[in-house]
């Protein structure tokens, strides 16, 4: 059973390997409310999920470490896992989804573990390591759906309150639910009044469904960019405490997922992974009730694509009014081009691509259309441009 001792003793026994992530102030997230980060991206490997997998394995009997370990992962855990056997001198294996980010498979690989990449998600990355445990006697480390590694995961919720006694809400990343579990434990036990909320990509909604159902389910595909918490089927331990200790668990959009990213690395300089930012998504789109709170956002991890990241802050700035595109209808005469230009200027539009086509098939023959990319500052800037464009009898077309 998952305890409070053994939460205090699994945070004896990071001490050894933990890096400090003391939490940051975050005024703009949302102005209403006193928004706080846990830093969990600043972590050695790059992710909370250290936590567990390295207090698992130390609780591990010589014979099963004999034996060596095997896990399955989007790429955090297997980091985690990773580093605790290479600390502890065992075999490690590893199976991914053969999607999974390079830097992660990678990261995971300099950790000296020995990498299979199975076709798929991370259920079908879990069920090789089943049938690989069973073939070779590995000792199996869970994810998500173990006492010890939940105990791990729950040294987060000691250090929230030793740090910050005083937080009404603790916003957290749901997945399988290991993190969530192990965190609402350990501050439920030590401030019941406390209300701790779970957040979910939409495309990969498991736990919000199991628990709306009643009864742990399966989704038949998942989708988002948060790789990190592209879970079918929550486990049953984590769906049991999320039932019993979390208030809400909600879901974010991948725009507003893409929107978090993007205010974490120009707000506070944080490089955040998906999974990581979907707690900040929730906080800045009010997905739960932080008005007038003292709120933490756990920022789960920091282990993004650098690809990946390029067309992430490509939506964020479009989620966040920061870029617009424009199709204007236009007389192919000479002036009109200088027209648009010159009022661009005057309102402070910066053009990032310009394209200009003289023939289309439902113009008139003498109109063509201009499209223009433009970095803008909010969307009250974008209706300020579009408004004046029309004003001057520019035909703004939606293509």
């Amino acid at each position: 059973m998952l305890t409070l001792d053994k939460i205090y003793k699994a945070s004896h026994v990071l001490k050894e390997v933990l890096h400090p992530t003391q939490c940051i102030r975050a005024a703009k997230i949302n102005p209403e409310a006193d928004i706080y980060l846990k830093p969990e991206n600043l972590q050695i490997t790059g992710s909370f999920k250290v936590r567990g997998a390295y207090y698992k394995i130390s609780q591990l009997s010589d014979e099963e470490k004999k034996h060596g370990v095997i896990a399955c992962s989007a790429g955090n855990h297997a980091q985690g896992v990773a580093l605790a056997a290479q600390r502890s001198g065992i075999k490690a294996v590893i199976c991914l989804p053969d999607g999974a980010p390079i830097s992660k498979v990678e990261a995971t690989r300099s950790y000296g573990a020995e990498i299979c990449l199975v076709p798929g998600v991370y259920d079908d990355a879990y069920s090789k390591a089943l049938q690989l445990r069973d073939e070779k006697n590995y000792t199996f480390i869970h994810p998500f759906d173990d006492e010890n590694v939940i105990a791990g995961q729950g040294t987060i919720g000691l250090e929230l309150l030793e740090e910050m006694g005083d937080i009404d809400a603790v916003i957290v990343p749901v997945g399988g639910g290991g993190l969530i579990s192990g965190v609402a434990f350990a501050l439920k036990s030590l401030k019941p009044d406390i209300k701790v909320y779970g957040v979910q990509a939409k495309g990969a909604a498991s736990m919000v469904e199991s628990l709306r159902e009643d009864k742990i389910l399966c989704l038949d595909s998942v989708s988002t960019i948060a790789d990190g918490i592209q879970v079918k089927e929550p486990g049953e331990n984590t769906f049991k405490y999320c039932k019993e200790y979390v208030d809400e668990v909600v879901t974010v959009s991948e725009d507003e997922i893409s929107s978090a990213i993007l205010a974490l690395i120009e707000q506070h300089k944080l490089i955040s992974e998906g999974a990581g930012a979907v707690a900040v998504a929730a906080a800045m789109f009010n997905k739960v009730p932080v008005k007038g709170k003292k709120v933490v956002c756990l920022v789960s991890g920091g282990n993004i694509d650098v690809t990946i990241l390029s067309r992430v802050i490509k939506r964020g700035l479009l989620k966040s009014g920061r870029s617009d595109t424009l199709a204007i209808q236009l007389e192919d005469k000479p002036g009109q081009l200088k027209g648009v230009s010159q009022i661009l200027a005057d309102l402070g539009g910066n053009v990032v691509s310009i394209h200009h086509e003289r023939a289309s098939e439902d113009s008139d023959i003498t109109d063509c259309i201009l499209r223009i990319v433009l970095e803008t500052r909010n969307f009250e800037h974008i209706n300020e441009i579009r408004a004046a464009l029309t004003q001057a009898g520019f035909n703004i077309v939606n293509r």
